[in-house]
């Protein structure tokens, strides 16, 4: 795990709030991607994707 690097110096909390706020939503949308890709995947492939044999 890497340890975050400090914030260059000037950076008031306001810049400071809005970027881990800009953070935040830039990994829900991608979670929200991998979830869309996910149950396109499994609704084009089926119900019946997950009773195969393996």
């Amino acid at each position: 795990m890497s340890v975050p690097t400090p914030p260059r110096s000037g950076w008031t909390p306001e810049e400071l709030k809005r970027r881990r706020a800009r953070s935040i939503a830039i990994g829900l949308a991608l979670g929200f991607l991998v979830l869309m890709f996910y149950a396109v995947t499994i609704a084009k492939l089926g119900p019946q994707v997950l009773n195969r044999p393996l």
